[in-house]
């Protein structure tokens, strides 16, 4: 299964590692499409792959944190 998600960093978050903590913690993998970060805040546009399960707990991680998902969207 594959997602399309818009992701936005508040700036509290600009030094965590976050994006590569996910392929770590999780089992998915992640290409980055789009982003931009500075020291206010950031952006990106990922696809995330992996089992339904593991996209979930990705996603649930991510708002944990305080990152903000502007959007997310099955792939076929």
């Amino acid at each position: 299964m594959k997602i399309r998600a818009e992701l936005t960093f508040p700036g509290k978050l600009k030094d965590d590692p976050i994006l590569c903590n996910l392929c770590k913690e999780f089992l998915v993998t992640m290409s980055i499409l789009e982003a931009s970060f500075s020291t206010d805040t950031g952006w990106a546009v990922v696809i995330l792959e992996g089992n339904k399960e593991e996209l979930n707990k990705t996603l649930n991680f991510l708002k944990t944190t305080g990152v903000e998902i502007q959007s997310s969207q099955e792939l076929h």
